[in-house]
Formats: C-alpha cells, structure tokens, sequence
C-alpha cells in the first residue's frame, strides 16, 4: 500500500520551486493561486532568501503550493491511488487536497489565512522550536516539561520537536535530556502547536467558516492522534485545533504500518518524513520528490504500490 505525505514548516529551502515551475502549465497554475491569495509564490520560491521563506506567513502557502503542484506532476489522485494520505502540520492541509476534503483554491485560502493569524500570534512573544535528536521519549518529554517546554511535535524514529520562548530554548541547550545527542534549532518563526499560538486559534476557526469541505475520498490520517478520520467536517474542525495542539506523526506513523504500508512518497520539498520512515518503518520504500527529476522513480513506486497495482 502506497502512503502519500505532505512535509511541514522547516522542509523549504531557497529556490525549491524553480524547477517545478519549469513544468508544462505549473507557472500559469502557481500565478493564478499567487493572484487568489495576494502573496507572489513563484517570487518566492525561487528568488527569495531564507530568511524570506523563514517567514511564517510566506512558508505555509509557499509549502502547500509546492505540495500540490509536485502532486499533480505525478499524476492525479486517481492515478496516484494512494492508500492513505496525511501531512505533517501544515503538511495537513496539502493531504486535505489530495483527500478531496478541500480543492486547490479552498486549500491556498485556508493556508494563507493560517500563516497570517500564526506569524500574527508568534509575534507577541519571542519563541521558536528546536529538534531533539536521540535519547527516551518519555525521559525528554518529563525534562522539556521541566524547562516549560512543550513537547510540540512528537515524531517518532527518536526525535521530539521542543517548542517555547527563545530563553527556555536556550536553557534546553546548555541542559539537555539525558541520551540526547544533539538539540537542532529550525527553521520556524514560532512556537508553533502549543499554547502560544491560541489566538490564531480563533481567526482560523472563522476562516473556515466560509468553507465547505467534502469527505475524503481516501482514508485520511490525522495528527491530532494518527487515526483515520471519515468526515470532511472533522477533518476541518481538527486543521483548525491542531494549531495549538501538538503533532503526533509518531502515531500517524503507526497507523500506516497498520494500514499495511510498502510505500511512501513524501511531495516537495521532500525529505523531512521520508527520512523519519526509514527509521520507523524498516521495510517500506521511501521516495522524496525534490525535484521533476524524482518523477520516473515515483511513478514506478506508484505503479508497484498503489491501489491499482
């Protein structure tokens, strides 16, 4: 059974959309999302910095986009025929469009709405999250809860994401769990998925208000706690809680080893889940499209795996 993933926030790297705008009709496409939400995608995603793209308001539609346009490259869902889809924070709502839950323009306004309200929320206090590599989860987790830290991504594979004001941060450096080997601060502008980000809460609950999702067409894995959801109501009322609330992909990772899965492919940019798949789940082929170049490997994992295979 082929998996389809959607990274998160950290995964974008300057000029990552260059070569996928290269694409028959990808340009046109990117544009008219550009033109829908009021923010240049194709600007930034191929000439900007990384502190540009650092931005939490720029990086969400910027990764969405991204998704979904390497997505379409590869075929349409029907060709794809995924067993399951899910996405890693705002990777969720680029796994909503390949459900059906939300089209490509409700998916662009939703996101573009979310990097709003959360940039808006991580501005009121200085905080930002950092990757712990190694140690026992439950070891660190009782440790960054000492520090008053949250545990704001919990992933799996030996690596929990800590998330809290830049001094908890770096009273996590000079103190780390016991077996930790390394604290990696990301790429994010927030302390994202923990209380800090309850006002964002609230503008993207209203945002949603003005859309009508449908049901997923294809099994659906949440980060609230990795299960399958069947509604395309629950599935909106969870991207807008989930916000700030933290992301449990280590579950989600367990549901599709449930499912049965032998392949997963992770859409652009590529790299962040798949390398987290290959320690979580040994056995299961992994892909990650980064570039067009990624395509031929990814239509042959897809051919081997997917429903009609």
């Amino acid at each position: 059974m082929l998996v389809l993933v959607a990274p998160g926030q950290g995964a974008q790297t300057p000029g990552f959309l260059t070569d996928w705008l290269a694409l028959p009709g990808a340009a046109d496409r990117v544009a008219a999302w550009s033109d829908a939400i009021g923010l240049d995608l194709a600007h930034f995603g191929t000439k900007a910095d990384a502190d540009e793209i650092r931005d939490t308001s720029v990086a969400q539609p910027l990764l969405v986009a991204a998704g979904i346009l390497s997505a379409a490259a590869l075929g349409d869902m029907a060709e794809i025929a995924p067993g399951a889809v899910a996405g890693h924070s705002v990777g969720e709502i680029t796994a909503a469009a390949f459900a059906g839950v939300l089209d490509d323009s409700a998916a662009l306004t939703l996101v573009r709405r979310r990097g709003l309200a959360m940039a808006e929320a991580a501005a009121v206090t200085e905080t930002g999250m950092s990757a712990l590599l190694g140690g026992d989860p439950e070891v660190s987790v009782a440790h960054l809860e000492k520090l008053g830290l949250t545990p704001a991504n919990v992933n799996g594979a030996g690596q929990i994401v800590a998330a809290g004001t830049m001094e908890q941060l770096a009273a996590l450096n000079d103190d780390k769990p016991e077996g930790v080997r390394k604290v990696v601060p990301l790429k994010v502008a927030g302390a994202f998925h923990t209380h800090h980000m309850a006002p964002a809460v609230d503008k993207l609950a209203e945002a949603a208000k003005a859309l009508t999702p449908a049901d997923p067409k294809v099994t659906y894995v949440s980060n609230k706690d990795g299960r399958p959801v069947a509604t395309g109501a629950e599935v909106l009322e969870r991207l807008v809680g989930q916000v700030a609330n933290p992301v449990r992909w280590d579950r989600c990772m367990e549901t599709f080893k449930e499912l049965g899965v032998t392949a997963l492919i992770e859409v652009c940019p590529g790299g962040t889940l798949t390398g987290l798949a290959k320690r979580a789940l040994p056995g299961v082929k992994t892909l990650a499209l980064k570039t067009p170049a990624d395509l031929d490997a990814a239509r042959e994992l897809v051919a081997e795996h997917g429903r009609q295979a």
